[in-house]
């Protein structure tokens, strides 16, 4: 099968192919897992140049365009779409909700033998004359890949999937990053905790990191030695955080705040920890968690349709509901009174069987052949 991805944007810093490749691990990732279940893999992506390049046998053609790093609603790449039907696909994926108007020119360029696929990300339904949009050229796919289907539900109320298109479950990206020793892992960071927890993720609302400060607090009266470190880059609440932390003796003696630290160190920081704590209230699907996850993290993540997925309806670690401190406690506290090694082996089994790129692949491949046999059938 002839698989032909699409991505429209770029980042702004980004100046050669190589460093787009590089930077976009979970592209480079899904069309690699791709590849190893038997797809013939085409990458079209937009950028400031033209210019092709090949790596581990998977074609990557770039695109100049007017509308490049990013592309605004109305905005038509018809050069991008050209060469997409130039690389003569079975089944087109399309990454982002967001590109409405883009799927149905992508639909109408296209032969009617060729599947059109869309991917979720973490885009919301749109309001208001946009939402018209939507429905109209999101109707044009014959499919869509969301992280678990509860995910897609708000898209299926407003009417912008209709119930002929079908959405299958699979999550939009994974993490190259292993399970390692956790001694040498704390040695390299310098951390400590029993248990040591982990938060990575920006202060802001949706994140929620007052609730989890203050599921966290509770949880040091049953776990004195529990220690937090936080990694994050965006810092809407940075100050609440700081205040709340130097309010409480307790907080203030278990929280370090680390702030933004490169993707390449971070590895070592979730091999450092026992437990993972997120608070998000929505999320389109969680690459903090997938990480975590392949680190052998355990999770007590809230209990959102994203994070349901990706737990296996907490088959690991344990789901609490957003915004509710205490719940989260009664979780924390739970997870860190059983074997911990245990439970890290299964976290890391769980990744492999859902989340790993080869097992999105596989995912993703059987998906593409049931809406292309749907097509043509």
């Amino acid at each position: 099968m002839r698989v032909t991805l699409v991505n429209c944007a770029h980042a702004a810093h980004h100046t050669t192919p190589e460093a787009v490749i590089e930077e976009f691990r979970t592209l480079r990732g899904w069309a690699e897992g791709l590849r190893d279940a038997g797809a013939d893999v085409t990458v079209v992506q937009g950028f400031t140049a033209d210019a092709d390049y090949v790596r581990a046998a998977i074609s990557y053609r770039f695109i100049a365009g007017p509308f490049t790093p990013r592309l605004r609603r109305w905005h038509i790449p018809r050069r991008l779409h050209q060469e997409v039907v130039r690389s003569t696909p079975d089944v087109v994926h399309l990454n982002g909700m967001l590109y409405a108007a883009q799927a149905a020119d992508l639909r109408r360029r296209l032969p009617d033998s060729a599947a059109l696929v869309v991917q979720h990300h973490a885009a919301r339904p749109r309001r208001g004359p946009w939402s018209l949009v939507e429905r109209i050229g999101l109707g044009a796919a014959d499919g869509f890949l969301f992280t678990g289907a509860d995910t897609a539900a708000p898209w299926r109320e407003r009417g912008v999937i209709h119930a002929r298109q079908p959405v299958f479950e699979v999550m939009e990206g994974s993490s190259h990053f292993q399970m390692r020793e956790r001694t040498e892992a704390r040695a390299h960071t310098g951390t400590q905790g029993d248990p040591l927890c982990l938060w990575t993720g920006n202060l802001d609302a949706n994140k929620d990191p007052l609730t989890m400060l203050a599921g966290f607090e509770a949880a040091l009266a049953d776990l004195p030695g529990a220690r937090l470190v936080m990694l994050y880059r965006h810092t809407e609440l940075l100050s609440e955080v700081r205040a709340t932390i130097a309010a409480s003796p307790r907080l203030s003696a278990a929280v370090e705040m680390i702030g933004a630290v490169p993707y390449e160190d971070i590895e070592a920081f979730y091999n450092s920890a026992d437990i993972f704590l997120q608070g998000s209230h929505r999320e389109g699907s969680g690459f903090a968690l997938v990480d975590a996850m392949a680190c052998g993290v355990i999770p007590v993540v809230t209990d959102i349709p994203s994070f349901r997925f990706m737990t296996g309806a907490g088959r690991v670690g344990a789901l609490w509901p957003p915004g509710n401190a205490a719940a989260l406690r009664t979780a924390l506290v739970a997870r860190a009174r059983e074997a911990l090694p245990a439970q890290r082996s299964a976290t890391r089994a769980c990744f492999e069987e859902r989340l790993a790129f080869d097992v999105i692949g596989r995912q993703a491949l059987d998906a593409y052949q049931q809406v292309l046999t749907a097509r043509r059938g």
